[in-house]
């Protein structure tokens, strides 16, 4: 049986790796034969044959540097997708820093702006009925079929109705201004249409006017009926029923709402070219090796032995025994496969750790702890005493 062992010398040259990603970076070209010595010695060489070719570990070596930067450019979209969602996916982003801002966290509430009317990408419209004196009911779908602005089969949801009675502010001075007396006419031929009838100029405390203003809307409810609406699958109904004692009989009195159209609300999407829309257009690539420092490298080579271990155990395990003079020689493949697994676990769990621990919210958590501190500490501090 002719198994390949390590001869103890590797030269790396590239075009030696599966994918080539380092193979012109000088410090990779470097550490690459360096790694090779370092797994075999710790795989038992040369105490021990390994079974394994300058070509395995140069390929284990590769895998973990990809590995890292996965790992790593895997924790910063994590950390900032918020902020990427929607940037430039053209321009490269391994070496530079993320600024946050506020663009996810606006998009995500436009979604409430859409529905109170102040703000969003729902255009919100206008529309009216002409009311009918004696007619309390109103079919806006039927408006919506036959409108000019609508396309056919759009639906529309009614967003406000303006059927309601003058605010009490307005008519704050005076309970019973604007009421039909013909007192504020009067006003308005003198240039004094901005005040009250029986306005005047005391200064009251703020619980008078409050007291006013409920006065006038204790009057309304008493007194007048309550323009109101009931809107259901828009069927609009209004209170009081419409009762207009037109006596030109060419006076027009319409009821103005707005509304959305359904299609508009529908569509999620927004148009972009060249933008990041998922967590793969983070437009990261392999990290440059070079400027991995020690503590970056050092897990790499920990994980290339890991890796290098787990090939070994394959091998070892297509061959099962290896027979010697009067007896076979059982390898040790099961024991080299769980041992890789472990370590590789063990190895991803440390670095995620470590990213973790280097997170915004823990830094700043970790600042405001150091603060606190800090500050009962000079607490303590017994202030001087001047003299003189």
């Amino acid at each position: 049986m002719n198994i390949p062992i390590w001869t103890g010398v590797s030269t790396f040259a590239a075009g030696q790796t599966p994918f080539g990603f380092y193979d012109n970076q000088q410090d990779f070209r470097t550490d690459a034969n360096k790694v090779a010595d370092f797994c075999a010695r710790r795989l038992g060489y040369p105490l021990a044959d390994v079974e394994l070719q300058s070509g395995s570990f140069f390929t284990a070596f590769e895998e973990a540097v990809t590995t890292y930067g996965n790992e790593l450019y895997a924790y910063k979209v994590r950390e900032n997708y918020l902020s990427l969602e929607g940037s430039n996916s053209i321009t490269e982003a391994n070496n530079k820093l993320i600024k946050p801002n506020m663009a996810g966290i606006v998009r995500i509430s436009e979604q409430y702006g859409e529905e109170a009317g102040v703000g969003g990408r729902v255009t919100w419209y206008s529309g009216s009925v002409e009311l009918v004196n004696g007619q309390q009911d109103y079919d806006l779908d039927a408006w919506a079929a036959q409108s000019a602005s609508l396309e056919e089969g759009d639906r529309i949801e009614i967003k406000r109705v303006f059927y309601e009675i003058t605010p009490a502010i307005s008519r704050y001075f005076d309970p019973y201004a604007g009421t039909g007396t013909g007192m504020m006419n009067l006003l308005d031929s003198f240039g004094w249409g901005n005040y009250s009838p029986a306005i005047n100029f005391l200064l009251m405390p703020i619980n008078y006017d409050l007291q006013t203003i409920q006065a006038i809307e204790f009057n309304d409810q008493i007194r007048k009926s309550q323009y109101t609406f009931e809107l259901i699958n828009n069927k609009l109904r209004i209170f009081p029923i419409p009762n207009y004692n037109d006596m030109t009989g060419n006076e027009n009195h319409r009821l103005w709402f707005q509304y959305i159209k359904e299609s508009d609300r529908q569509n999620p999407y927004i148009s972009g070219t060249n933008k990041v829309t998922n967590v793969a257009e983070v437009p990261f690539e392999n990290p440059n090796y070079n400027n991995i420092n020690s503590i970056g490298r050092q897990w790499i080579f920990e994980y290339t032995l890991a890796i290098a271990k787990e090939m070994l155990g394959y091998i070892r395990g297509k061959y099962g025994t290896i027979p010697i003079p009067d007896a076979t020689v059982t390898l040790n493949q099961s024991d080299l496969i769980s041992a890789a697994t472990a370590e590789k676990n063990a190895l991803i769990e440390r670095l995620r750790g470590y990213f973790d621990e280097t997170s915004r919210d823990k830094l700043l958590e970790r600042r405001a702890n150091e603060n606190d501190f800090l500050q009962k500490e000079l607490n303590k501090v017994p202030y001087t005493i001047y003299i003189g």
